[in-house]
């Protein structure tokens, strides 16, 4: 998860809301990413879904197989969508999101049993740390206003 909060900093240092995730697979990153929608002006870059990506090119499939994703915080409806079509197994996420969040806090896409594919999920590692980036990102950006 310490790898994901580093990827969410580097979003934040180009002003993109900082969250960050990595794909580990046998105890090695396969793929990052960090919010970088701002940057490219893209509404899918988000930190999950670069990941994935990166994944899939280096382990050589879309099907993520033996993956698991940290995610700083709880995926939005895309990204979760993402994770069963990837068939990844596992996700670890850090902070809640009450207001977009799609693993249970407004939806449960990845541990819904009508889908052809489940997400095993553990949430709140290292909560405290994603949830204040992003409240210090909010904060600060009211602050310039």
């Amino acid at each position: 998860m310490r790898e994901a909060v580093a990827e969410a900093e580097r979003a934040a240092a180009h002003d993109d809301v900082p969250i960050g995730a990595v794909v580990v697979r046998d105890d090695a990153v396969v793929g990052r990413g960090h919010n970088r929608r701002e940057v490219d002006q893209d509404p899918t870059a988000h930190a999950e879904i670069l990941a994935l990506r990166e994944a899939a090119r280096a382990v050589g499939s879309w099907r993520l197989d033996g993956c698991t994703l940290y995610v700083t915080l709880e995926p939005c409806t895309m990204c979760a969508g993402a994770l069963v079509l990837a068939r990844l197994p596992r996700l670890v996420f850090a902070a809640d999101d009450p207001k977009a969040g799609a693993v249970g806090a407004l939806y449960d896409i990845p541990r819904d049993p009508r889908l052809n594919h489940t997400v095993a999920v553990t949430r709140g590692v290292l909560a405290d740390v994603g949830g204040d980036l992003l409240r210090d990102f909010f904060a600060a950006r009211r602050r310039l206003r």
